[in-house]
């Protein structure tokens, strides 16, 4: 094809050949020179050969032009004895097919406009052809979805040579619609299935791309009254699973658990842990079966334990699923890192919601709260802040354990019976202790924190003290808080009043002789 110099050359000569295929059969060969003008490096042309594609092809299958059945090889029709226009049809059926597939290399291109523009086109042929289909239905009421075609998208989508992320946030829109959602969730499974089959070690970007997705799908919360289907359809037939919220949720378990049964970055581990609670767990079908995945992130120690913990907890306390290693791992990640971790604040919440039933045998509660005691003896004062008043509600919640602090016909102590190396707490001997942790922190060098640890001095109040506002309390907030205090009157420095930063000599010594 001859071009003109320019992306408006090239868009007047791409024009003329769409006119003209569209116009007359006879001029079928000058998709080729359409087709060429995608494989352009240059970013303009390219956009305006994926635009004249998606005109071209979209005109074809709304006019019935393009083969509907199994393709048959491009050699075998053209040397056949079959008509002209079912030649031509599976002729066009096989460009289109050619220019799908560009379409698909094109979403992983450098420029994200033609990234954009490609899957823009891909996701206009799978309405086109979901619309039209280009194959015939089995039987009256025959479910039928360009699967193939929507399989290019989401391949693309999940590359595994660079993030897809920003491409992936434009395609989030087609999520609202219950077919396009319910195929994407099926498309991953394969795509996931396909690429860790392919690769020795996948790569970091396919991981990412694939959460970034899977992590972008949700589902309604109650069966919708009205299906919203992307495909346009004159009628839904009951036995669909597309259209049933049902069969939403076993593609959506599915699409999980292919996911997080492979052995994922730390990194991912975090990422997933932290929406498991509230945008996973909810919408399974079956949530125990995230049992295997919970506790093996839990053996993996430190911040990933404590967030498995979380899914853990809402499988115990939701669905009945027996773990009774669950306070005695929650007690393994008390140590003194835990006043410094990232985490720290999502900690001390969940570990507060995890303590929070009145039911919990008397020994248990007595070691966290001992546990937490000897802790604080080495914690900054703003994790003080927060521990303390969370010790304090222990003792609230858990009558039987405030013997730690006041135990009228005990013996007195002459040492600590408490093991802190005991890794189970229910033979901590916690019970058998004290809290003389906290007495020595009322003696600690700020104030804030000995008036906190003072509190165990009087009959603890019924209603407990919300550490909520405390969780996020920095050493920064502290200090800036201490320096906007206010004394009632200045305290004086001196028992000589100064005279000034340099006085006469024989003055001072004045001063002195008469003092002295």
């Amino acid at each position: 094809m001859e071009r003109e110099p320019g992306a408006a050359g090239v868009r007047r000569a791409l024009g003329r050949r769409l006119e003209a295929v569209l116009a007359s059969r006879s001029e079928a060969n000058a998709v080729f020179d359409i087709l060429a003008v995608l494989q352009s490096e240059d970013q303009e042309e390219i956009q305006e050969a994926v635009r004249t594609c998606s005109r071209l092809f979209g005109a074809l299958l709304e006019r019935g032009e393009l083969f509907v059945g199994q393709l048959p090889s491009e050699e075998m029709v053209m040397t056949g004895s079959r008509g002209a226009a079912r030649k031509y049809k599976v002729w066009m059926r096989h460009r289109y097919h050619s220019c799908g597939n560009r379409l698909g290399e094109l979403l992983g291109h450098p420029s994200f406009q033609v990234k954009e523009l490609a899957l823009s086109a891909l996701m206009k042929f799978v309405q086109l052809e979901g619309a039209h289909p280009l194959e015939k239905p089995k039987w009256e009421g025959n479910y039928l979805f360009p699967r193939e075609l929507f399989k290019l998208v989401v391949g693309g989508l999940l590359s595994p040579e660079e993030d897809q992320s920003l491409l992936l946030s434009q395609f989030r829109e087609y999520l609202d619609y219950d077919d396009t959602r319910y195929h994407t969730m099926q498309a991953a499974v394969e795509a996931v299935a396909r690429v860790t089959g392919q690769h020795p070690e996948v790569p970091l970007a396919f991981w990412n791309n694939t959460f970034t997705l899977l992590s972008a799908v949700s589902l309604p919360r109650q069966e919708p009254t009205v299906s919203s289907f992307y495909v346009k359809r004159t009628e839904l037939w009951d036995t669909w699973k597309v259209a049933h919220l049902k069969e939403h949720r076993k593609a959506f378990q599915t699409m999980w658990l292919s996911f997080l049964k492979h052995k994922l970055p730390l990194s991912l581990y975090k990422k997933v842990l932290l929406i498991t609670h509230d945008a996973i767990l909810p919408q399974l079908a079956q949530p125990t079966l995230m049992i295997d995945f919970l506790t093996r992130a839990c053996d993996l120690g430190g911040a990933l334990s404590l967030l498995a913990l979380n899914g853990l907890f809402i499988l115990i306390h939701k669905h009945n699923l027996e773990y009774p290693d669950f306070y005695r791992k929650l007690y393994g990640l008390l140590d003194p890192s835990v006043f410094h971790v990232k985490y720290r604040a999502r900690f001390f919440h969940l570990a507060d919601l995890f303590l929070s039933s009145s039911h919990l045998p008397a020994y248990l509660v007595a070691a966290f709260a001992k546990r937490l005691a000897r802790l604080a003896l080495t914690a900054p004062p703003e994790a003080l802040l927060m521990v303390l008043p969370f010790i304090c509600n222990l003792l609230r919640r858990h009558p039987a354990c405030r013997v730690l602090v006041h135990r009228p016909h005990g013996p007195e102590l002459d040492a600590d019976p408490y093991d802190p190396g005991e890794k189970d707490p229910a033979q901590s001997r916690a019970l058998e202790s004290s809290l003389w942790e906290l007495q020595a922190l009322q003696r600690h060098y700020h104030p804030e924190v000995s008036k906190a640890a003072s509190v165990i001095n009087q009959a603890l109040s019924v209603p407990e003290v919300s550490i909520a506002p405390l969780l996020e309390l920095t050493a920064y907030e502290i200090f800036e808080r201490d320096l906007k205090k206010k004394g009632s009157e200045l305290v004086p420095l001196e028992f000589i009043p100064a005279q000034g930063l340099l006085g006469r000599p024989g003055e001072l010594c004045a001063q002195h002789f008469t003092l002295s």
